[in-house]
């Protein structure tokens, strides 16, 4: 009986896929990437949502740091992230909300129960959220006062997210 290569092939490929694998996990988290930091924003596409009016293009191009925060009441990790949003608003950051994909009456009994920090706030389908390259909820954009996105911080807000890259950014956005 001849001794055949072929039969090794399975074996390779199941070592190569291994190792692959093991060098995907060495690189450690990486942030998603996001075509929208250092150019303006995107259009805000969003319609009312509550009593208040929605936050506008110009909202974004005035002066001063702004905030730009994806969410949805079926999120468990915007549920998470909310006590932080709320202690950013008691520090006097303005912060603009986006519902993303959610119904009126969950997101405002989500609002009841949590308490809202948004500054205006508007409901998305979607559109708006593929033109800002949302890959899904929370995402968070810190925004200056010409209307650039200075960081995109995809997921939720975390305390350790707020010092290493969120505050960071906010002192860069208002330079």
């Amino acid at each position: 009986m001849a001794f055949r290569p072929l039969i090794l092939l399975p074996l390779a490929l199941f070592a190569l896929f291994g190792y692959l694998a093991y060098q995907g996990m060495q690189k450690g988290d990486q942030p998603l990437p996001s075509m929208m930091e250092g150019h303006q924003a995107a259009a805000v596409r969003v319609t009312p949502l509550g009593e208040g009016a929605p936050f506008t293009d110009a909202d974004l191009r005035a002066p001063g740091v702004k905030l730009v925060n994806f969410w949805a009441s079926w999120c468990e990790p915007c549920r998470a992230e909310h006590p932080m949003l709320e202690a950013l608003q008691k520090e006097g950051v303005v912060i603009y909300g986006v519902n993303y994909k959610d119904t009126p009456e969950a997101s405002g009994k989500f609002l009841a129960e949590m308490g809202s920090p948004y500054a205006k706030i508007g409901a998305d389908s979607g559109p708006m959220a593929l033109d800002w390259g949302v890959y899904g909820v929370p995402e968070t954009y810190v925004i200056n006062g010409q209307g650039v996105v200075v960081l995109r911080l995809a997921g939720p807000i975390t305390a350790g997210t707020l010092e290493s890259q969120l505050r960071p950014a906010m002192v860069k956005a208002a330079q």
